[in-house]
């Protein structure tokens, strides 16, 4: 791999001790950016997700779920529930900026890392806790999933078939989401730190970030004291956007203003809709959802999705077909941004992982080195806070390393 420049984060050292998705997208994401991580694993087991597989990436016995959130890492087993791992701790904390967690409420300050034991011994430190409901309110103590959280978060109550049952989004945003505003406050940290000298704590809550996160949902709650309902694929402010039927499978349609729609009768030869004033402006047809639906249905399943796709580009009308993950990694405009990245894995493998969607053009997100094997650089780090061979000999013995 040729050599990688400098990232924005480039003198910032992490101490990680996340584990499972929403830290660890925390801590990917400021590695990309440059900054030195290390991730702290238990001896013998590591990271949760080193276990959830199948699939593997090919070749080895790396969980591929593992590889995708854990690069730009040193992996250091410690065993941080004894007093020699706890030591080593505090070593790695003399010489970090940053240590992020995802631990329980309460389960570090057992081993004395919590933030009240740490803050004023560490001054500067800048400490990131991820919990599924934040260090305070009746629920901290409990753990948090990505499904629950959207369960009690409310997507899911807005998400699924109008008649349907509440689904999840397929993909776990909650912890996803949690991730990245813990980065976001990390770096809102890092600047006050500039300015001040002094660290801080971080409270990131999943159930506070999931309901930040509905956006607009929640701003018409708010508006009107009335819960959102169910629309599968529509939207709830505007008409027609949303999922039809063509002749040969579906399209996205995204109408997102009169203008627009304008244009769209003039394509479709629906120009005496724009004399109806039940399609005249958006807030018509939102009011007449069903109508509209039930009119442009037929009129959609008269091409396949390639014209359609074709014809509405050319009229500037948004529209995309519904890709499978095989259409999305051959399709021209993500092959052209790059967003598969491969790099050496420590197997002799070349694993594939996703590129960091944040394009710096002084400082760009750098691929410093794939996932790391379990322990991978536990040896080397440990001879860096002046531990010789025999000491660190002792450690492994011991189960501690």
């Amino acid at each position: 791999m040729s050599a990688i420049a400098p990232g924005a984060l480039n003198g910032l050292k992490v101490l990680d001790l996340t584990r499972v998705l929403a830290g660890p997208t925390c801590t990917q994401m400021l590695g990309d950016l440059g900054a030195e991580v290390i991730k702290i694993e238990r001896p013998g087991a590591g990271d949760d997700t080193r276990g959830f597989a199948p699939p593997y990436v090919p070749n080895t016995r790396e969980s591929a779920y593992f590889v995708g959130v854990n690069r730009n890492k040193k992996s250091v087993t410690l065993d941080i529930a004894k007093p020699e791992g706890q030591a080593i701790i505090h070593k790695l904390l003399g010489e970090c900026d940053i240590l992020v967690e995802n631990f329980k409420v309460g389960a570090l300050a057992k081993y004395g890392l919590g933030w009240d034991e740490l803050k004023d011994r560490y001054p500067r430190l800048i400490y990131c806790s991820i919990t599924g409901f934040g260090q305070t309110g009746p629920y901290a103590p409990r753990p948090g999933y990505d499904a629950l959280i959207q369960a009690m978060g409310g997507v899911m109550s807005i998400t699924g078939d109008i008649e349907g049952e509440p689904q999840k989004v397929g993909v776990p945003v909650a912890d996803l989401f949690s991730g990245l505003y813990g980065c976001i406050g990390i770096l809102a940290a890092v600047n006050h730190r500039h300015a001040t000298g002094q660290g801080q704590r971080i409270d990131i809550g999943m159930l506070d970030t999931s309901v930040a996160w509905l956006a607009n949902q929640a701003s018409n709650f708010l508006a009107t004291g009335e819960n959102p309902k169910r629309l599968g694929n529509q939207h709830p402010n505007i008409v027609p956007y949303q999922v039809f039927p063509t002749e040969d499978g579906y399209i996205v349609l995204s109408v997102g203003n009169d203008p627009t729609f304008e244009r769209f009768c003039k394509l479709t030869g629906q120009e005496a809709l724009l004399a109806d004033e039940r399609f005249a402006t958006n807030a018509a047809r939102v009011s007449n959802r069903q109508l509209v639906t039930d009119t442009l249905t037929p009129v959609m399943q008269t091409r396949t999705t390639k014209d359609w796709v074709a014809a509405l580009e050319a009229a500037k009308i948004g529209c995309g077909p519904i890709n499978t993950l095989k259409d999305v990694f051959e399709d021209p405009q993500v092959q052209a941004r790059g967003v598969i990245v491969e790099m050496d894995h420590a197997s002799g493998e070349r694993v594939q992982v996703i590129a960091n969607p944040v394009r710096l053009s002084a400082t760009p997100p750098g691929y410093r080195s794939a996932a790391p094997v379990l322990g991978q650089h536990t040896e080397v780090v440990l001879k860096g806070l002046g531990m010789g061979a025999e000491e660190i000999a002792k450690l492994r013995a011991d189960g501690i390393a």
